[in-house]
């Protein structure tokens, strides 16, 4: 694929970095035919069909300059990225970009500049031989137990009762809600199943419906939270009329043989050695990351970083926009988020400058260390480490490794797995010791 984007860096004092980029007038060309394609689309020429303008008519009609914006807009992401790679730094925030002379025809490349933020260089203290604290593994019976209570109190069913509803009970109801004895949108509910004491109402709901019997009618007397999401309710005093249709009280299965048996046991003793070995594996794999990063950290403290208030918010910035891409990815917008959080964007932002601090601490560390070390990924290496990722896409691992030197990604794989085997080298070296009570 040949190089898109040319870029030179030139260091700026603050931990920033300027490059001088060019994109090549091929794709620069491509850029805006594909924009005048995309502006065409939806444009009316008499002689030419829909969407089969061509890109010439495509800007007489509408202007080169306005195509050529389109084209940037669209593109300059890409672009950005390229450079990026092109250069090998490691960004940190939004960048600054200016775009230079643009070209008045085709042939020509297109010049921008780009001033960002860079995680600064570390300088090394100790970072082999420490001391570091490591848990000891908690693997008492009594966590056995919890994960056997739980598990019997998933299996349990719900029966009908001609008892009062008490807490952890279940009724079914039907209710009208009302604000200064209007009814509200979203207050009004049939055959509604609520466990009482899961806290999923708004508060008072559940408590009020103790000792409520099947057929009972009882008003509820409730006041909406202060930061309740639909701002026409939050803080208001509302009525719930709720009628009930059954009560229905939990049935816990017997923790038994035959239990077990539905689980794939052949006795409870068999299920209980199994929850425990698995208990025992995922507190032992916590604990290996645990002290990793703790090594990492320990190494972190004895170096110097110098880091600017810019560059922490910057990281602080990217951490947000990743949850708000998780987030996203469940269906949760920004607005909804910041509603469930209860918190401004600022405000989560600022609590995440921490976070931000240490992260850029230990990139740096990690980088410095794998200078000093000469850490420098095998071919075996890289291969061993994609093992895991070429079995998941049904791919040998040689075949990967293939994909992603076709797709200018080996710098990111050999800077990732050698961050990794710096982590091996200090963890290696450590010297564990006792850590500390955890607070209850």
């Amino acid at each position: 694929m040949a190089q898109i984007v040319t870029a030179t860096v030139s260091e700026m004092p603050d931990s920033k970095v300027s490059l001088a980029c060019e994109v090549n007038a091929e794709e620069f060309d491509r850029a805006v035919s594909s924009a005048a394609k995309e502006l065409g689309s939806t444009l009316r020429v008499p002689g030419f069909r829909k969407g089969k303008v061509p890109a010439a008519v495509v800007m007489t009609q509408i202007g080169r300059e306005n195509v050529v914006d389109r084209a940037i807009r669209s593109a300059l992401g890409t672009w950005y990225a390229e450079a990026i790679a092109e250069t090998g730094i490691d960004p940190v925030g939004d960048p600054r970009i200016e775009i230079g002379v643009i070209p008045g025809e085709s042939g020509q490349p297109l010049p921008f500049t780009v001033e960002v933020g860079v995680r600064p260089p570390a300088k090394l203290g100790k970072y082999k031989d420490l001391k570091v604290p490591r848990e000891e593994p908690n693997n008492g019976d009594d966590r056995v137990e919890e994960e056997l209570e739980r598990m019997v109190a998933q299996a349990a069913s719900l029966e009908p009762t001609e008892d009062p509803a008490a807490e952890g009970d279940s009724v079914v109801v039907d209710y009208v809600g009302a604000v200064d004895g209007v009814e509200f949108d979203g207050g009004k509910g049939s055959d509604q199943l609520i466990e009482l004491g899961a806290g999923r109402l708004i508060p008072g709901f559940e408590e009020q419906l103790i000792g409520v019997v099947k057929d009972e009618k009882r008003t509820l007397n409730l006041t909406f939270p202060e930061d309740y999401p639909a701002e026409n309710l939050a803080g208001k005093d509302a009525t719930f009329d709720v009628t009930v249709q059954e009560v229905r009280a939990k049935s816990l299965p017997e923790l038994d043989d035959q239990f077990a048996e539905q689980l794939g046991h052949d006795s409870v003793a068999d299920l209980r050695q199994d929850i425990k070995d698995r208990l025992t594996e995922s507190e032992e794999r916590r604990i290996d990351s645990d002290f990793r990063a703790a090594c990492v950290d320990a190494a972190a403290e004895n170096a110097k970083v110098e880091l600017t208030d810019e560059l922490i918010e910057g990281r602080a910035r990217e951490l947000w926009e990743r949850t708000l891409r998780s987030m996203e990815a469940q269906g949760i917008n920004r607005e909804t988020y910041l509603q469930i959080s209860g918190k401004s964007e600022e405000e989560i932002i600022g609590e995440a400058k921490e976070e931000a601090a240490t992260g850029l601490r230990r990139e740096a560390t990690l980088e410095a260390v794998v200078k000093a070390e000469g850490i420098d990924p095998t071919e075996e290496q890289m291969l061993e480490a994609l093992e895991h990722s070429a079995g998941h896409e049904g791919v040998t691992s040689t075949e990967l490794l293939e994909r992603i030197r076709n797709d200018r990604r080996e710098d990111a794989l050999k800077s990732d797995l050698a961050s990794r085997l710096a982590v091996d080298l200090m963890v290696e070296s450590a010297k564990p010791v006792a850590a500390p009570p955890k607070a209850d």
